[in-house]
């Protein structure tokens, strides 16, 4: 009865071993794709791809003028036939990608915001429309501050910070790069 007790111990010691070193939970929340992303922010206007590779030069100019490093050269936008731009962007949230979308009008002005893929496993109220809202209307004229023109979200400071400074580099990117198509 006794080696029938220390076996029984034994077995709860290393279960309970084993749960110290459990892996941490992956999360990932895909909410639109392209072509959604596309209609919710634009309807049905017709858009044409524009392939667009950024040179070194773009790239520190747009870094200097946003204050946001460059990651990717290579963008995946469209234009409109108004005049206005459909952008796919990801940042880095806490510790994963956030795959977002943004229209800007023919004049460089955030229209919308959406987030396409959130992969974090907290943080998920930048979907709030009211909190995406914020940057509507928004342009190049000025760098968006978090705690300033856009109001931080508890629990999801990093998310709000890097999609802001997001929009901040794409808006320079139309004023410095896409304007000129």
């Amino acid at each position: 009865m006794l080696n029938n007790r220390r076996g029984v111990l034994r077995k709860l010691f290393l279960c309970a071993a084993a749960n110290l070193f459990v892996a941490p939970k992956i999360f990932s929340k895909t909410y639109l794709n392209t072509p959604q992303a596309q209609k919710a922010l634009w309807g049905d206007v017709k858009m044409t791809a524009i392939p667009l590779t950024l040179s070194s030069q773009q790239a520190k100019l747009i870094k200097t003028a946003s204050k946001v490093r460059v990651r990717h050269k290579n963008l995946k936008i469209w234009k409109t036939e108004s005049g206005g731009w459909f952008i796919v962007d990801n940042v880095i949230g806490k510790h994963e990608n956030i795959d977002y979308a943004v229209a800007l009008t023919e004049k460089g002005k955030v229209k919308g915001i959406e987030i396409m893929v959130y992969r974090e496993t907290y943080g998920h109220q930048i979907m709030n429309p009211k909190w995406r809202a914020q940057f509507n209307g928004r342009g190049h004229e000025s760098i968006l501050k978090l705690d300033k023109q856009i109001k931080n979200i508890s629990g999801a400071t990093l998310s709000c910070r890097h999609i802001t400074d997001g929009i901040n580099r794409l808006v320079q990117t139309w004023k410095i790069v896409i304007s000129k198509i």
